[in-house]
């Protein structure tokens, strides 16, 4: 084989296989790199759901759970607004009984 073939060959494998090589690391920088982006998404929730974690929406204050007729609901301990978790509203409907009281007990109309 000429020798000028045989260099043709080789640099045309160097070629190839660097371009593999480049395009390997390039897939791992940018795995890597959506990894940290993901990572740094879900911190950025987390805080945001430690800053707002039991505070009022309405004024911002700090809020209770409190039970009343079996259900926990959260209550505001400066406006003193009530609030309710998916699913404890229509726990509270469901109890026919207990509904009469526990709207009463709740506008302190009844102890």
């Amino acid at each position: 084989m000429p020798k000028d073939i045989a260099k043709e060959r080789e640099d045309e494998w160097f070629v190839r296989h660097e371009r593999e090589f480049l395009e390997k690391i390039r897939q791992q920088r940018q795995k890597r790199l959506q990894e940290e982006l993901q990572k740094a998404k879900q911190e950025e929730l987390e805080r945001l759901r430690q800053l707002h974690w039991m505070k009022c929406p309405k004024c911002g204050h700090d809020m209770e759970a409190v039970v009343l007729e079996g259900i926990e609901v959260d209550r505001c301990m400066f406006c003193e607004g009530i609030y309710f978790d998916r699913g404890e509203l229509e726990k509270l409907l469901l109890q026919k009984q207990k509904r009469r009281g526990f709207f009463r007990r709740l506008m302190g109309l009844e102890s």
